[in-house]
């Protein structure tokens, strides 16, 4: 042990009470060892620290915070290092306020777009997902704060979230569930890890000593502390003993006295006490020499907070490239979440924003010859004919729509799932009053999670906004009129219609378990196994330029090829690669991403991109031999 002389020195009940909450948000010092408490704060979209009393439900009010995209948004930069500047961000913004654990990044793999908490996690395939979180922990964990990866695992849905079993085989539980936190604690080397709130296969995670012991401490030598999820503790000495070192919120003395108990009746081998007490003094004392030395510039952090959300702009559509527009067109812009930006989530990752930007304020800038403002619609899904009929008259006036929609705050929240993929009725039936007069119109969306499209039709050009976070709606104007080329591609597939996926039969589930019937075949996976055609794919999104591949070559260290930017301006590709099993005699999807890289080209600029070969490209896991092999014969490399 580490610390085995300070260990030696506390109490049964000491170090009992170490492993358990003092309130919501800190642990309990023991002063006579000169222990400190450390603060623990949410912090995935931004931090999220209450001022006085806290509660973990985000009732109460917290301190202002820079509001960076959600992780949803960021995952379609397709850029690790995008993800690690808004962690850099976050990271000081907990620094500068005396937060020491950062409860960031949320990254479990989307499996429903219904998920409530989508917005907060990064993509349905795991590869994505492991890289951008490893690259958020970096960034947080510079500036001095811990970061605390979750929710460990399998954690899919909100419905029944307290006890929901997570059925799969293990295959399943491995390659889709558990690759993306084995890339991110592995290349990010995050401090904390929190588990999920739910089972799996049968066994409470925090209590789970497969996921625990034998693959997180085990396989993969994560030496940090594990923390269960506010609430999620359903018997601390079950947890203690698996591999937890830290209940929260607290449970007044209780749980520490249950421990104690234990260890006195043998249930608990003080042993493995002392130990979890251990791997959490790592961070206790740490803490110490990190909190509040950090510098801290609001309008720097904002800056930063923006030059992400140009990053992760999406353009899904733009028929006769209608997009950019120029400043001095006639546009009417329509919708209530141009009045009022719709840049996060709602629940316990809900950010009390230092500066948010609104779009109507800066279309002097922008749009100064525009022919005005109709809202459109409420924000809620009720219907008003008279915002109707007023957008309506306005566009008529106008050359070019542009028309803000979105999914309103209450669609997306910790605690609840969406019942369907649709937008608000109200906003689809505006969309069709408005394509019978308008010239041209131009859609800017605003959600968290994917949404059907089928009113997409309606429309010469669409681009996705995500819930880009407080600098979003300047990143959308420049955007509009061309200050900047749109290089976003999708992090999750868009289905036709929600009965699409592979799961809608069986999502949520509304029992005692959530069965995992799709195994492997998720989002792209299934659309590509199943030649299911998407409204918009996986890895999808247009530029105002476009792109050339050439001298494609492959050796065992990786595959290399040349990207030319053939168009008329300057712009970001992702390049993407995807391995293909011909004749696998091992079950597998058709394909599956296994590199990408994020490149700026100027106009006519050529470069080389390298995409190497790591542990992850050709692998699966063997139920039989119980690891992860390399099933032998050709590949096909698809760029």
């Amino acid at each position: 042990m580490k610390h085995g002389d300070l260990v030696s020195k506390m109490t049964l009940e000491e170090k009992c009470a170490l492993l358990a909450g003092k309130d919501v948000w800190h642990t309990r010092e023991i002063p006579r060892l000169n222990i400190p408490a450390i603060t623990l704060s949410d912090g995935p979209s931004g931090l999220r620290k209450q001022a006085g009393e806290g509660d973990h439900l985000g009732l109460n009010a917290s301190t202002k915070a820079t509001c960076i995209p959600s992780a949803a948004t960021l995952a379609c930069s397709w850029d690790a290092t995008v993800s690690e500047a808004m962690g850099a961000v976050v990271g000081r913004d907990a620094v500068n306020q005396g937060v020491d654990v950062l409860l960031a990044p949320g990254l479990n793999t989307k499996r429903s777009s219904l998920c409530g908490r989508s917005f907060e996690y990064y993509s349905e395939d795991p590869y994505l997902s492991g890289k951008l979180a490893a690259g958020f922990i970096r960034g947080a964990q510079k500036q001095g704060v811990s970061a605390c990866a979750k929710h460990y695992a399998a954690n899919a849905q909100e419905l029944l979230r307290m006890h929901s079993d997570s059925v799969m085989d293990e295959r399943t539980l491995r390659e889709m569930y558990l690759t993306n936190f084995e890339i991110a604690i592995k290349e990010g080397k995050p401090g904390f890890v929190m588990t999920a709130y739910n089972r799996v296969n049968g066994v409470y995670a925090n209590e789970s000593r497969h996921l625990l012991g034998d693959i997180l401490r085990g396989e993969w030598g994560f030496d940090g502390a594990v923390v269960t999820d506010w609430g999620g503790s359903n018997s601390i000495v079950e947890g203690v003993r698996e591999g937890m070192n830290l209940e929260m919120p607290a449970a007044g003395d209780d749980s520490p006295c249950q421990l104690v108990k234990a260890v006195k009746d043998g249930t608990i081998d003080e042993k493995i006490v002392d130990e979890r007490v251990d791997q959490l003094l790592d961070f206790v004392l740490a803490a110490r020499k990190s909190s509040g030395e950090s510098s801290f510039d609001a309008a720097k952090q904002h800056q930063a907070a923006e030059a992400a959300a140009e990053k992760c702009l999406v353009l899904l559509k733009n028929d006769e490239h209608l997009l950019p527009l120029k400043k001095d067109a006639r546009v009417a812009v329509i919708g209530e979440f141009a009045a009022r930006s719709r840049y996060q989530g709602a629940g316990s990752s809900m950010v009390n924003a230092a500066q948010v930007d609104d779009t109507l304020p800066l279309l002097d800038e922008f749009f100064p010859a525009r022919v005005g403002f109709a809202q459109g619609f409420e924000r809620l899904d009720i219907a008003n004919d008279a915002l109707a009929d007023e957008a309506v008259q306005l566009a008529k006036t106008a050359d070019c729509a542009v028309v803000y929609l979105g999914l309103p705050e209450c669609f997306e929240t910790e605690g609840l799932d969406r019942t369907h993929m649709r937008l608000p009725e109200n906003q689809i039936a505006l969309m069709k009053k408005l394509r019978a007069v308008c010239k041209k119109m131009v859609v800017v969306l605003s959600c968290g999670s994917a949404v059907e499209t089928d009113w997409a039709q309606d429309c010469d050009a669409l681009l996705y906004a995500g819930l880009g976070g407080e600098a979003v709606a300047r990143s959308v104007l420049r955007a509009l009129v061309g200050e900047i080329t749109p290089g976003g591609k999708l992090a999750e597939t868009w289905y036709r219609h929600y009965a699409d996926a592979p799961v809608s039969h069986y999502y949520p589930g509304t029992e005692a378990t959530s069965e995992y019937r799709e195994g492997l075949y998720v989002g792209y996976r299934y659309t590509e196994s199943a030649d299911v055609t998407p409204a918009f794919a996986f890895g999808h999104g247009l530029s105002y330029t476009t792109f050339r591949y050439d001298n494609v070559q492959a050796d065992n260290a990786g595959v290399s090829f040349d990207v030319t930017n053939t168009g008329d301006c300057a712009g970001d590709e992702v390049a993407q690669l995807y391995i293909h099993k011909p004749n696998a005699e091992v079950f597998r999807p058709a394909k599956e991403l296994k590199g990408f890289q994020r490149v700026h080209l100027e106009k006519g600029e050529t470069k080389r991109v390298t995409i190497p070969f790591d542990g992850y490209t050709f692998r699966y896991f063997n139920v039989r031999t119980n690891r992860f092999e390399v099933e032998g014969g050709e590949y096909e490399l698809l760029i």
